[in-house]
Parts: C-alpha cells; sequence; structure tokens
C-alpha cells in the first residue's frame, strides 16, 4: 500500500549539542499528522520516544536519552511517512558530575532526584551516593586486600566524607600505580578546586534564577501533601524559611514588572479609542459628501455610503449620531425623486434604464419600475414578430419580389448573429456555400428571407430583454453593500415571485419565434387553429436540402446567441426540437432527391471501360452520394445542445429505408442497363482504354456492342460495386452517424450477389450450353465406337473445337474483365467436364484403344484446364476416369504419355491463354 505523505525529513535541531536528558526542539517537514502518528524517534540511536512531545508537522519536543554514541542523526518515524531522514545531527556531551563539597547553582538533593524518562520523583537512598573524584585523575583499583588496609589504618576510612578519613588508605587503594607526574597533576586539581569556593555566589544566583521559581512550585506541592498526611516536624521550619524568601523575591519581581505591565494597558486603551473615532468620522462629513457626488453623478459613492451608514447608525441611541444622520436621509429622499425623474425620461439606453433601477432599487424606492419596462419590452417584442411575418406574406401573395437576404443589417446592425454568421461562413466548407454567389440572395424563396429577418430581429431585441431580467433576478441592479438590508432582501423577493411569469413571457416570444418558422417551413407540424395565426404561406413547393441546410443554419445561429445569454436550457428546449425537426427534414428531402438523381444514371452510362473493366456509373454512384452525405455533414453534426438526429426510432427506419431505396435503384439501373435489347443502348460515346496492352480489339471494331459483352461489363461493375462502392458507401455512411449500416449493406449485398447471380448465370447460359452441347456429337461423329475403334494416335477434332470455343469465351471475358476470367472460365470448365464425365458414364463398355482413347482425351481436357479447376470438376474428371479401364500395361502408359505431350506441343500457341496468368488469376 502507498503511503500517503513523503517521508519525515528533519532539517534543524536546537540546541545541536548537550548532555543527556537535554530539552531540544526538532524541527522539519512531515513529521506526523498527530501524536498517535508519531510511532518513533532516535537521537544518536537512542529511542527518545517516551518524552517526545508533538507540536506539529514540522515541531516535536524532547528531551535526549543517554546514549552510546557521542553524536548521531535524528530519526522521526511516522505511521503515515515512514521513517525518515535527518540534514542535522546531535552532539552528545559527558556531564560534569557535582559532589557534595562542589558548589553549584541549582540544589542537588541528596535524598531525592527527578528521573526525566518517566516523568517521576524517584527515591536514591543514601548509601548509594558516591562522591567525585577529589584528585581528577583516573582511579586504578590496587590488588591490596581490604583486610591488610583495615589492619594497617585501623579505624580509619577511604571514603573522604567520612570524618575518619584517611588520605593514605584512600591513595594505596585508588592509586597504588599512579607516577608521581600524575600526583603532581592532582595537587594542581585540588588547588583548582579549592580556588572555586573562593568565588562569590552571585553568579550562583543569577544563573539559577529559575531553579528559584521551579523549588517554589517544588515546596508547595510539599507543603500541600504534608498538610494532607499531618506531619508538619522539623522540615516545616525549613520550608517556611525557603517560602518567606522566595515569596519576598516574588514580590520584588511583581514591582519590577508592575511599571511596564500599566503602559502596556494604558496604550491598548488608547489604541482601542483611536480606531472608535476613525471608525465613526465618516458619518460628520457624510451630508456634505452626498451633494458634492450628486452634483458630480458619483450615485454609486453615494449608495455605498448611505448603506454603511444605515448598517451603523440606524438603529443607534446616541443623540449626535442621530442628528447626523436624519440629515443624511432627507439628501436621500431629494435622491430618489431625481433618479426617478431621469427613469421616465424618454428615449433611454438600456443601460441608462439599468442603471436607474438599480440605483432606485437599492435606494428602496416605492413600487417596481424594472418590471414595468420588463413588461412593455415583451409586448413590443411580440408585436414586431408578427408585423413581420405579415409583412412578407403580404409580399408573397401581393408581388413575388424577392427581397436581398442581407438588407435587414442597417436596422439591426448590432446583433449578435452578424459576427457569428460571418465566423461561421469563413469556418463553414459546405457545398452549398461554395457554389453561392451575389445573386443568390435575390433567387432565394421568400420563406428563407423571413427566417433570416425573423431570427435577426429577436436576436437583436431579446439579449437587452434578458440581460434586464437577469440583473433584475440575481441582484446585480442592487448595491452590493446592501444586499443584506430588509429592503433589498423584499426586492429579490418579489423578483423571485415573479420568475413564472417572467418564464412565461420568455417561452411566449421562443413559442411565436418556433411556430412562425414551421408555418413558413413546415406546415404540416402546425395544428389547425396555429395555422391561420402562424401559416398563410403558399406553398408551390417545398424547399431542396440546400436551402433547408442554409435555414438551420441560420436557426442555429440565433440559438447560439441565446445559450450566450446564458437563458435556460429547458426554456431554449422548443428552439432545439425545431432544429431536430428541420435537421431530419432536410436528411429526408436530400436523400430523396439523391434517389432521383441516381435514377438518371442510367442516362449517363457511355460505356467506356477502363483495364480494370469498369465504366464510369460505379464512380458517378459512389460520387453522387458522397456528394449528398457531405452536404449534409452540417446537418448532421450535433451542435452543443442538440440531440443526435437519429435519437427517434421512426427516423432511423424511414432514413435506413430511404438508403437502402437509394441502393436498390442504383441496381434496378444496373439490370436495366444489361439486360436493355440493343436496339435501345446508345453505343456513339463506347470506346475503350487504349493503354491497356492486354487487348484483343476485336469487340470495338463496329460501333455496337452484343448482350454478352453488355453482361460481362454489368458483372465487372457488380464486382467492384460489391468489393469496393458498397464498402466505402457503408464506411461514409458511418462516417456521418448514420443508423442501421449493416442493415444497408445487408440488404444492398443481397440485392447486388442476385442480380449478380442472374447476370452470370445468363452469360454462361450463353457460352457454356452452345460448348457442352457440342461435346457428344463431335465425340461420335463419323459413327465412331468406343467398342470398336484404332489405336490412338492424338486427340480428335471435337475436344480442340471444344477448346478453341473455350478459348473464344476466355478472350472475350479477359478483353472486358481480367478479374471476371478465373469465375467465367471455372464455371464453364466445370460445365464441360460434368458433361464428358456423363457421356463417359453412359458408355457401356470400352475395347483396349477405346479405353486408352478416351483416358487420352480426357486427361488432355484436363490437364489444360487445370488453373481452372474447382472441386467440382475436378469430381467430374475423376467420375470420368473411373469409368474407364484402368491401363495394364507400361507400353499403353507410355503411349499416353507420348500423346498428351505432342498434343501440348502442337497446340501451344492456343493454350498460352491457360498459363500466362498463373495462379493470381485463380483469386475470385
Amino acid at each position: 500500500m502507498s503511503r500517503a505523505r513523503q517521508p519525515p525529513l528533519v532539517t534543524g535541531i536546537s540546541p545541536n549539542e548537550g548532555i543527556s536528558w537535554t530539552k531540544v526542539t526538532i524541527r522539519g517537514e512531515n513529521l506526523g499528522t498527530g501524536p498517535t502518528d508519531l510511532i518513533g524517534l532516535t537521537i544518536c540511536g537512542h529511542n527518545c520516544l517516551l518524552t517526545a512531545e508533538w507540536m506539529s508537522a514540522s515541531k516535536i519536543v524532547c528531551r535526549v536519552g543517554q546514549a552510546k554514541n557521542d553524536k548521531g542523526d535524528i530519526i522521526v518515524t511516522t505511521k503515515s511517512g515512514g521513517k525518515g531522514t535527518s540534514t542535522v545531527s546531535f552532539k552528545l556531551l559527558k556531564p560534569e558530575k557535582i559532589g557534595i563539597l562542589d558548589q553549584s547553582a541549582v540544589w542537588v538533593d541528596e535524598m531525592n532526584y527527578y528521573d526525566m524518562r518517566t516523568d517521576r520523583n524517584k527515591g536514591i537512598p543514601p548509601l548509594s551516593l558516591r562522591p567525585a573524584n577529589p584528585l581528577g585523575i583516573e582511579i586504578d583499583k590496587g590488588r591490596f586486600p581490604q583486610k591488610d588496609l583495615e589492619a594497617l589504618f585501623p579505624g580509619m576510612s577511604a571514603d573522604f566524607t567520612s570524618e575518619n578519613f584517611s588520605a593514605a588508605w584512600y591513595l594505596i587503594e585508588n592509586h597504588s600505580t599512579t607516577s608521581f607526574d600524575q600526583l603532581k597533576t592532582a595537587v594542581v586539581h585540588l588547588k583548582k578546586q579549592a580556588n572555586k569556593k573562593n568565588e562569590g555566589s552571585l553568579a550562583y544566583v543569577k544563573g539559577g534564577l529559575s531553579t528559584f521559581f521551579e523549588a517554589q512550585d517544588a515546596l508547595s506541592a510539599i507543603h500541600q501533601k504534608l498538610e494532607a498526611d499531618g506531619t508538619e516536624k522539623v522540615e516545616g521550619s525549613m520550608t517556611q524559611k525557603l517560602e518567606n524568601v522566595l515569596n519576598r523575591a516574588s514580590n520584588t519581581a511583581d514591582t519590577l514588572f508592575q511599571e511596564v505591565l500599566g503602559r502596556k494597558d494604558k496604550a491598548d486603551s488608547t489604541r482601542n479609542a483611536l480606531n472608535v473615532l476613525q471608525r465613526f468620522k465618516f458619518l460628520f462629513n457624510l451630508p456634505l459628501n452626498i451633494e458634492r457626488n450628486i452634483q458630480k453623478g458619483d450615485y454609486d459613492v453615494v449608495i455605498n455610503d448611505y448603506e454603511k451608514a444605515k448598517s451603523l447608525f440606524g438603529k443607534t441611541e446616541v443623540q449626535v449620531f442621530k442628528k447626523y444622520y436624519a440629515e443624511v436621509e432627507t439628501r436621500i429622499e431629494a435622491l430618489r425623486e431625481l433618479l426617478l425623474d431621469k427613469l421616465l425620461e424618454t428615449p433611454s439606453t438600456l443601460h441608462d434604464q439599468k442603471r436607474y433601477i438599480r440605483y432606485l432599487s437599492d435606494l428602496h424606492a416605492p413600487g417596481d419600475p424594472a418590471w414595468q419596462c420588463i413588461g412593455a419590452q415583451h409586448q413590443w417584442i411580440l408585436q414586431l414578430m408578427h408585423n413581420c411575418k405579415e409583412s412578407y406574406v403580404k409580399e408573397q401573395k401581393g408581388k413575388n419580389v424577392f427581397f436581398p437576404m442581407l438588407d435587414l443589417d442597417s436596422d439591426v446592425r448590432s446583433s449578435p448573429i452578424s459576427h457569428l454568421s460571418q465566423t461561421a461562413s469563413l469556418k463553414r466548407g459546405s457545398s452549398f456555400q461554395s457554389g453561392r454567389d451575389d445573386a443568390w440572395r435575390y433567387k432565394a424563396p421568400q420563406q428563407v428571407v423571413f427566417v433570416e429577418k425573423l431570427t435577426k430581429l429577436v436576436v437583436s431585441q431579446l439579449p437587452n430583454f434578458w440581460k434586464l431580467w437577469i440583473s433584475y433576478v440575481n441582484g446585480s441592479l442592487f448595491s452590493e453593500t446592501a444586499e443584506k438590508s430588509g429592503q433589498m432582501e423584499r426586492s429579490k423577493k418579489n423578483a423571485r415571485q415573479r420568475q413564472n411569469d417572467f418564464k412565461k413571457m420568455i417561452q411566449e416570444v421562443m413559442h411565436s419565434l418556433v411556430k412562425l418558422i414551421r408555418g413558413a417551413l413546415l406546415p404540416f407540424s402546425l395544428r389547425e387553429g396555429e395555422s391561420r395565426q402562424y401559416g398563410g404561406w403558399e406553398m408551390k413547393s417545398e424547399l431542396s436540402g440546400q436551402w433547408l441546410t442554409h435555414v438551420i443554419q441560420t436557426v442555429r445561429l440565433s440559438s447560439e446567441s441565446l445559450t450566450a445569454l446564458e437563458i435556460p436550457n429547458d426554456m431554449l428546449q422548443i428552439i432545439q426540437d425545431l432544429i431536430l425537426d428541420l435537421r431530419v427534414r432536410c436528411i429526408i428531402v436530400t436523400l430523396q432527391h439523391t434517389a432521383e438523381d441516381i435514377k438518371r444514371l442510367a442516362e449517363k452510362e457511355d460505356w467506356v471501360v477502363d483495364n480494370e473493366g469498369l465504366t464510369s456509373l460505379p464512380s458517378q454512384f459512389e460520387q453522387c452520394i458522397i456528394h449528398s452525405l457531405q452536404s449534409l455533414k452540417t446537418v448532421l453534426d450535433c451542435k452543443p445542445g442538440e440531440a443526435s438526429v437519429f435519437q427517434q426510432q421512426k427516423t432511423q427506419e424511414d432514413v435506413c429505408q430511404l438508403s437502402i431505396g437509394i441502393m436498390q435503384v442504383f441496381i434496378d439501373c444496373l439490370e436495366q442497363l444489361s439486360t436493355k435489347p440493343d436496339g435501345d443502348i446508345d453505343t456513339a460515346h463506347l470506346s475503350v482504354d487504349v493503354s491497356s496492352p492486354d487487348l484483343f480489339g476485336s469487340i470495338h471494331e463496329d460501333s455496337s456492342l452484343s448482350s454478352e459483352q453488355r453482361l460481362l461489363i454489368a458483372l465487372s461493375n457488380c464486382r467492384y460495386l460489391e468489393r469496393h462502392t458498397f464498402l466505402n458507401i457503408a464506411e461514409h455512411f458511418e462516417k456521418h452517424g448514420f443508423q442501421g449500416v449493416e442493415k444497408i449493406t445487408q440488404v444492398s449485398m443481397e440485392s447486388l450477389k442476385e442480380l449478380d447471380q442472374r447476370l452470370f448465370e445468363m452469360y454462361i447460359e450463353f457460352k457454356a450450353d452452345p460448348i457442352v452441347g457440342s461435346l457428344e456429337p463431335g465425340i461420335y461423329a463419323g459413327y465412331f465406337d468406343w467398342k470398336d475403334c484404332l489405336v490412338p494416335a492424338g486427340v480428335r477434332n471435337y475436344l480442340k473445337e471444344a477448346l478453341v470455343n473455350i478459348i473464344a469465351v476466355h478472350a472475350e471475358v479477359f478483353t472486358i474483365s481480367k478479374d471476371l476470367v478465373p469465375r467465367v472460365m471455372s464455371r464453364v470448365v466445370e460445365a464441360v467436364s460434368e458433361e464428358l464425365s456423363r457421356l463417359m458414364q453412359c458408355v457401356s463398355s470400352f475395347s483396349k484403344n477405346g479405353a486408352l482413347q478416351a483416358r487420352l482425351e480426357i486427361c488432355a481436357l484436363r490437364d489444360t484446364v487445370a488453373i481452372y479447376l474447382t472441386p467440382e470438376s475436378n469430381s467430374s474428371f475423376k467420375q470420368a476416369l473411373e469409368a474407364l479401364p484402368q491401363l495394364s500395361s507400361g507400353t499403353d502408359k507410355k503411349l499416353l504419355e507420348e500423346l498428351l505431350n505432342k498434343f501440348k506441343s502442337s497446340m501451344h500457341l492456343q493454350l498460352t491463354c491457360f498459363q500466362a496468368s498463373s495462379s493470381a488469376m485463380m483469386k475470385t
């Protein structure tokens, strides 16, 4: 599991050296998230977790333990970060032992000491105390028996704290091997220790000032304990004396700091007084400031100052404040009257109206001028929309004069749609835009011009209407400093209560816009009662897909402009529904027109065959579909907020059926061309790609095509359609988001395969039947009998004639399309082999020569067309050979091989067509 935090990092420790139990402060980064997160702390290898106190993620306080190492790192371990590192180290110093005879700034308790590790007082028996080394040199215990020393120094002791201390005994016991120089050093050390006693005690008192306070706390604790135990003995008197001393010291300290503390309190009082004076200073100057700001037109400053004064002094009980505040109210009332007069002035811009409404609302003026302005604006917009429709309907019914589409810019120059439309026209690369010139503006249908005018009118007027309402609702009309006042809250409450009324206003405008457009473009989508109010157009013919695409772009730009105003989506949903219906209608109309265009492709077939045996018909069909889809690209693409045009099941089914119908129309066109009588085919433009080196050219010597050649060209086109065109069209359908592409492709492929199979069977019937029908008469020509025949001298003529006919079929197919050769030749070989097998099986018996002759001819045919053999033809040849007696002698086999080689050599030139293509032609 990965940690949530980085490992701890110690970057500082203070102090960075000291003796054991020194209190240190550790600083760093990621030192834990809390006390429970700290699970390890070592300094110089010693575990200090017991005394650690976690302060923050960057600070820990603890005491250094009795570490073994003199210098080491500070390692912090946390649950969240794991084991950390350190960039600093701590140096552990050896403590100086204080003997009972040494002067010290702290009180060394011989009976009790403070255990810093466990935070407890722990008693030590007096016998465990040992004095420090008085000589200051290394002690070397001698090997003298204790009994001998006691006998040598009776009644004496080596302990220099004892009254019977013997120096000789001490030296013998501890320094028996010490040199004389070391003893001299010891004498110097003793002198230094003696000199320390002569120094004054003032330094010790100054250095131990904090100890006095600690002693006082300790004595208080001892005193309370003694009182609880009821044991006031001799120690009580000593404690009382110490307490008196410490109390005097405490009183002296209080006297020293009393003056400082008094000055601090006085300074705080003065500072607070100045802050209060500064806070209320502006009230006394406010009436004069209001007059000046009104003259300059700085109404915002006046309102802000007024709201501030009202919040501070509106409920004051101080007479001076009341007097000045009343003067302020008088001037504010005069300002209300002035602003109301300015608001009612006409003409007035929207900016000025919003500004005066905001000022009056901030000053809590009576009435609601903002709502009155909103209602009048709403009725004005509706009247403009209906007047626009009536003018264009009358113009259409009266004079068929087409107005320029952009002659409306003169009265809506500030419209946001003008900039959006210009930007969109630069970015949009539709086929409709590419062929546009200035003349199209005057050829546009009246409905299209009306939609342009209507949308521009709404987009030019609705933004100001909507922005005024937004400012009214969200409080932007009001002064920010007055938002918490009671009158401000009531005004916003009134606005919230009128949200439904305003929503109805917006919905009425949106419904009128949508229904007016539906009446002009989609009259069948209106109800009977609405047709009279919103319709009235003369619909001679439906608009084309190009004009519908232009209308969709216009409505989209209008929707984008309204969306930019942050109008709620539910209010604009009706426009999205209109756009969706227009998109669906545009797709259906475009596909219907595409089907009509494809029907006329048959008239454009010129029968020009390229190297692959294709005419321009498949390419024209694909380009027609692609062009149609490209014209629908902007319609199919979903803009922000729009739903997919295929979201409804009915639309999917309709588009799918239209797409299938388009494919079927082209398939019917192919069938019509391939089966049309010779006299109905225009052959004036019949030609072929002369760059192909593999053409025989015989079929192009006259200007007519046989029915077999038309079938071959149609088969070649079908093959290309199946392998390329239909798949490409399916990819384009998917690319443009069409639903049911698999169904479209499947149904189209099935229909195409059916046509291909019908045409193929017709061609095989034309070519294979004559060859098959000539086999039996050729075999028995001249009263040939399998039971009585001469020794074979070679392959008979009937088989050579059959091969020549097969070669002719090969040449015809190869001339049109090399790719069709394997398919056609394999089927012809199947028919010939099947007939030959039937004929062999019908023979009752063979003579030796008859069997050899039959085997020669079957093998010759099989070896010649080996490249076009299929499992079916192989089976037929096998059955034919099985019907013959087996060759019994090697002589017969040798003769058979010689005759086969002779046949292949003599017809080498004719059989070249069966060898030149190699296995590549077997790909079907």
